[in-house]
């Protein structure tokens, strides 16, 4: 299938072109904003040929191409009339969002743009670094200072990039934005740095800082100009809005991001950098092993794009330490898609795969195809990837490696760290031990791998008591809900989808009243009475969570029957939900029931007997 004919698909499952209110894309992804995901099919996305997954992160809709994404969003934009920018969706069918979610979708419009500049810029640093080191460049001469400038500009002028992109994503004047960062970095304004005596500003005292290369000043400021642009123009008179509202713009927005809003930023990010530095110096080991460790998980979860503004800010302050331990997960993760290349010999597919996602992350250091390719649908390698990482992290951060100039993780991008032997030793460690480990226990794609296909059916057991079998005692949970019962993975949400709340199964339930599962006890009911917390007197704890993102309708729908700390008996009433008032208001209604204390028992497995009432058995010693 041609790029084309891809793009075509895609748009037709995504609800068509009427569906679509924007569409843009990073370094392998479409970011699609929708009008209405529910017209959207996930399921025939993930089973397109092209696609390697889709996934719905912080209001957007996200198809993950892999490295020719470009060419894709291209295909797509020549053959419909769609918008191209990230503005706000004011549709009444906009589907609603969290602050946090807000938050991270604001930083990821903002950057996304700019990640192929700052991604081509870095490769030319490390391109003459590395000419630097053989000697076939001379550092003193004009042609190696004009591509180290050539290099350095986008660093350098960073906050105008910044402002330009985030006053785009908020549908602003991007180029009023522009101007109000480059007041920061005109050298009227950069001389105050050597000043004498005191500096101020109206008699205000004024903190001079060093914007060149930061990040958070400018998504700082233009997340408050942005309302105080539309204030203006609402109250100005058209006749004198057309320089009136810049004026007043940028007149009131360059000395305040000076004072305030620069400063309060600047702040932050230093302080998490010291808490980083600290962390360190207290525990390296420790240190690397839990960044490297949590680094994959907070790329699905889409929440890494929070932390990158960090690590670009901490390059203005002499080097950052956080994307070199990163580093780490990202050559475990091609150690793992290189270990399944060698292993899986029988299946052809996943053997391609396997060594598309290899080069991909080895040559370029994306590794989206990685983990949606491979790691996502074969969840048993996120265990293995958690350890090659691990060992890598550790070995960086003890090594004291430090990033100068802004670089996808590759093996071209080598000479943009030091102490280089030790940033090569550790990359190198958990790039042999993610393939040793991938190859010794990693997936062979001869059969679909998850929990329920795993292991051996279980048959239905008297619902009364457990019993004692050879192998343990068995408790049982009954069906919170009625309806169809899902493999926990089919969940569009990766917190529930991967197991990392536990092990369990979904419902997509056909009746609103939700029952007690077994006798026990509320441990906890969210204010929302979105989700309820229970424990067995066996001390089973299950999370029945219902629906998906619904905490955002602030308990609307929702009516609770007991209270935490209610003792409550098997098939006892806990909630009553309005399934299609729900549905209506724009949320899959998809119930995830999980058991939050998995680790304390030998398995959890789906009962596969659809006659039975009970939807999970939990195995103990």
């Amino acid at each position: 299938m041609d790029n084309k004919e891809l793009g075509k698909k895609i748009v037709e499952f995504v609800g068509g072109e009427e569906n679509i209110h924007s569409l843009v894309h990073c370094a392998t992804r479409l970011r699609f904003k929708l009008v209405d995901h529910s017209k959207a099919d996930k399921d025939a996305l993930n089973d397109l040929t092209g696609v390697l997954s889709a996934v719905e992160q912080g209001g957007q809709f996200q198809v993950v191409i892999g490295n020719h994404v470009g060419k894709v969003y291209t295909a797509i934009m020549d053959h419909y009339a769609i918008d191209s920018s990230e503005k706000q969706n004011t549709n009444e069918t906009q589907e609603k969002v969290g602050i946090v979610s807000k938050v991270f979708q604001y930083i990821s419009g903002t950057l996304s743009p700019l990640i192929p500049a700052l991604a081509g810029s870095g490769m030319i640093k490390a391109i003459l670094a590395i000419l630097e080191v053989i000697n076939w460049i001379d550092v003193e001469g004009t042609t190696y200072a004009v591509l180290d400038a050539a290099s350095g500009g986008v660093f350098y002028f960073l906050p105008i990039f910044v402002a330009i992109s985030a006053a785009r994503y908020l549908n602003i004047n991007a180029f009023v934005g522009g101007v109000i960062a480059a007041g920061l970095l005109e050298p009227n304004f950069t001389d105050l740095l050597d000043a004498s005596g005191d500096v101020g500003f109206l008699d205000i005292p004024l903190i001079v800082t060093d914007y060149s290369s930061t990040v958070f000043p400018m998504l700082l400021a233009m997340a408050v100009y942005a309302p105080f642009e539309r204030f203006l123009k609402r109250y100005t008179p058209d006749v004198i809005q057309l320089f009136f509202v810049p004026m007043v713009g940028i007149a009131v927005m360059v000395p305040l991001t000076a004072l305030v809003f620069g400063p309060f930023a600047e702040y932050v990010s230093v302080a998490i950098a010291s808490g980083v530095t600290f962390l360190l110096a207290k525990s390296a080991i420790i240190t690397g092993i839990v960044i490297a460790v949590l680094w994959p998980v907070l790329v699905v979860l889409g929440v890494h794009w929070g932390i990158v503004p960090i690590m670009i800010d901490n390059l203005s302050r002499g080097g950052d330490l956080i994307n070199p331990i990163t580093s780490a997960a990202t050559f475990a993760q091609i150690g793992v898609a290189f270990g399944i290349f060698l292993r899986s010999r029988k299946d052809k597919e996943l053997r391609s795969l396997s060594f598309a996602a290899t080069l991909s992350g080895f040559f370029a250091g994306v590794t989206e195809p990685i983990l949606y390719g491979l790691i996502m649908r074969h969840r048993k390698l996120f265990p293995l990837v958690f350890i090659a990482g691990a060992v890598g992290g550790a070995i960086v951060a003890i090594s004291g490696v430090t990033m100068n100039t802004f670089v996808f993780n590759s093996i071209f991008t080598i000479p943009a760290y030091t102490p280089t032997i030790g940033y090569m030793i550790g990359i190198g460690a958990s790039l042999v031990t993610g393939t040793i480990l991938a190859f010794l226990f990693g997936t062979t794609g001869r059969k679909k791998e998850n929990a329920v296909e795993e292991k051996t059916e279980t048959t239905a057991e008297p619902l009364e008591s457990t019993k004692k079998k050879n192998h343990g005692t068995i408790y049982h949970i009954k069906a919170p809900l009625e309806g169809a019962v899902l493999p926990l993975e089919q969940v569009d949400d990766p917190v529930f989808s991967t197991g990392a709340m536990g092990s369990g199964v979904a419902i997509e339930p056909s009746d609103g009243t939700v029952v007690a599962p077994f006798d026990g006890k509320v441990e906890t009911l969210f204010p929302t009475n979105h989700a309820i917390g229970l424990t067995s007197n066996d001390g089973v704890e299950v999370l029945i969570h219902i629906g998906l993102d619904t905490v955002q309708l602030d308990g609307e729908h929702f009516e609770a029957h007991v209270e935490t700390g209610s003792q409550v008996g098997k098939g006892d009433k806990l909630l009553s939900v309005n399934i299609e008032a729900i549905k209506e208001s724009g949320y899959q209604i998809t119930t995830p029931v999980i058991v939050t204390n998995t680790d304390k028992f030998l398995d959890v497995l789906p009962v596969n007997d659809k006659q039975d009432d009970n939807v999970l058995t939990v195995i103990k010693d």
